[in-house]
């Protein structure tokens, strides 16, 4: 019944037959019989082909289910088979924003790499929420994010921890008031962020148009209690899903953003922006490595957690 669910889980993720014959590298005749071969041991059809795209009944959303339980129970017992012969080789896959996945991960892959090369990676790029879902769903072993998630069925390590910064063109005349106080992206590099000598009250910048992100993200959250907390209703010109997007749009002059210094540290220097510290304690904030309980991690898993932390318990 379940020995070939991955015809019906590739469907049901393409949304069609002919896509996912062709995802399958089969044809798709082939791919209807076999599902038609399934339906009739379960005895109930699990398509509704009268939509678009095709849809699950509810015994086809049943199936998927158990399926997808199969496939990570599966997946688990192919790691245990891969740390009992003691041979630290296999697939991590990690998921993070566009911050982690383009400036973050692969420096830190290619260092777990020079000692274990025979770990092999997968990343992939997503919002807070959706990487969330896949996690427990199986599809990823790891997230690093700088969300605090309170649940049960999540295990988090601290990675690090971050500061965010305003990043206001250079063009702004507030800049020329705060000429003590602003500082360059060299100057971030350097860590001079973490001197109090820098702290400047948001409500210096209350008059000028802003680039923020959606509420759902933890610095769009932090955004708002901001503005809550000094009574600022701010001109917002956009509203976005990634950090990295808002800083780049504020690198044009279009307006300030939230930024971490973790970014700032990653990217190249000369940005046309200064950036300023708030005094607020909302702006600091810890990065995790996030795991789903109840899953086996593997050892290559685990190896690259500790590689990157002190193993600090979170929470």
């Amino acid at each position: 019944m379940f020995s070939n669910k991955e015809y019906i889980l590739t469907i049901y993720n393409e949304g069609s037959f002919s896509k996912a014959a062709n995802k399958l590298y089969i044809s798709q005749p082939s791919l209807s019989a076999s599902v038609k071969r399934i339906e009739e041991k379960v005895s109930v059809p699990l398509f509704d082909r009268s939509t678009t795209p095709i849809s699950l009944t509810e015994a086809g959303q049943e199936y998927v289910k158990y399926a997808l339980e199969i496939k990570e129970r599966e997946q688990d017992f192919e790691r245990y088979i891969s740390d009992y012969t003691k041979i630290l080789t296999g697939t991590v896959r990690i998921g993070g924003s566009s911050l982690f996945s383009s400036y973050m991960l692969p420096k830190m892959i290619s260092r777990f790499n020079k000692e274990y090369a025979n770990v092999n990676f997968e990343i992939q790029e997503d919002n807070t929420k959706n990487l969330m879902n896949k996690l427990a769903l199986g599809e990823l072993d790891l997230i690093i994010d700088n969300a605090k998630i309170d649940s049960s069925s999540i295990n988090a390590t601290i990675y690090t921890t971050e500061m965010l910064l305003l990043a206001v063109p250079k063009e702004f005349e507030v800049n020329k008031k705060l000429i003590d106080y602003r500082m360059t992206s060299d100057d971030v590099k350097k860590g001079m962020q973490y001197s109090e000598n820098y702290n400047v009250d948001l409500t210096h910048f209350s008059n000028y148009p802003f680039i923020l992100l959606n509420p759902d993200n933890d610095t769009g959250k932090r955004a708002n209690i901001l503005f809550k907390k000094y009574g600022i209703n701010p001109e917002v010109i956009f509203t976005l899903d990634q950090q990295v997007t808002a800083h780049n749009i504020s690198c044009t002059g279009m307006g300030i953003s939230f930024v971490s210094d973790t970014l700032i540290e990653h990217i190249e220097s000369d940005t046309p922006l200064f950036y300023y510290r708030l005094t607020d304690d909302e702006v600091f904030r810890k990065i995790y490595f996030y795991k789903k309980n109840n899953h086996y991690l593997s050892q290559a898993c685990q190896k690259f957690i500790d590689a990157n932390t002190k193993s600090q318990p979170y929470g």
